[in-house]
């Protein structure tokens, strides 16, 4: 049949990105606690285009990820990069999985176990000379504003915010899920939790309030634990919180590379 995406484009215009993304998809990652999880990813494919094709072969990069559901990691998302490199002959890869992962969390005193969702995503990339792995990972936290229990007679205001972690490691080094949640979380005023009893409850909102903080606090003190782990090579950190007394969120954002 005749092949419309390989005849040649006189416009000398190369596309950075062309594929499919929104692609619903079920697939395996690594559990800390219980070695593996599935889940269901919503997908993101795409490569380079050189100024000569008129068009890529859309079919190829579901091909590709139905070799490759069956574990998605730092260390397999390459495979599947170099492959559809080679399949779709481009110069550069380019794929996204975002997915929920959940953990099992204990309410801090009645020990009642809850699961928490937190949105992921592996974001691959594949050049001539290097591969790239980044782990995002969203994060709801509480944070209770310094500046309110400073001035206020009694209380607090205290909100709901998330806390969005990317961070790269150095090669054949891994950083889990499970550890980057914790980084949050003890950078915050107090972690989210899926179920809670009264008498946690009550521990939560006192320790919020011993533990207030801005979301500049948040960041620099998850800048600080990743600046000190050596698997660590890049990051970027961006807290926001959903603000309970003004009509608008504050955010704050910290970005870092580790000097050769």
């Amino acid at each position: 049949m005749v092949d419309v995406q390989n005849r040649p484009d006189e416009r000398g215009i190369p596309i950075n990105k062309v594929g499919v993304k929104q692609l619903k998809y079920p697939i395996v990652v690594l559990d800390r606690a219980h070695e593996k999880q599935q889940t269901v990813a919503e997908v993101s494919l795409s490569v380079s285009l050189p100024h000569h094709f008129k068009g890529t072969h859309m079919s190829r990069f579901v091909e590709v990820l139905n070799e490759h559901h069956d574990e998605m990691t730092m260390w397999t998302l390459p495979t599947i990069l170099h492959k559809l490199k080679e399949r779709l002959d481009a110069e550069s890869a380019h794929v996204e999985f975002t997915f929920p992962y959940f953990i099992e969390k204990r309410a801090p005193v009645s020990k009642a176990i809850g699961l928490m969702d937190y949105q992921t995503t592996f974001i691959g990339e594949t050049y001539s000379d290097r591969d790239i792995f980044i782990l995002k990972v969203n994060v709801p936290v509480t944070s209770l504003c310094p500046c309110s229990k400073e001035i206020s007679d009694y209380g607090a205001h205290n909100q709901r915010g998330e806390v969005t972690i990317e961070v790269q490691c150095k090669e054949n080094e891994m950083i889990w899920i499970e550890e980057v949640v914790e980084i949050a979380e003890s950078s915050a005023s107090a972690p989210v939790y899926a179920l809670l009893k009264r008498p946690d409850e009550r521990f939560v909102t006192m320790q919020a309030y011993d533990n207030p903080a801005f979301v500049e606090d948040i960041v620099r003190n998850v800048a600080l634990q990743l600046k000190a782990d050596e698997r660590v090579v890049w990051f970027r950190v961006h807290a926001e919180n959903f603000e309970s007394i003004h009509n608008h969120n504050a955010f704050a954002m910290v970005e870092w590379r580790r000097e050769n």
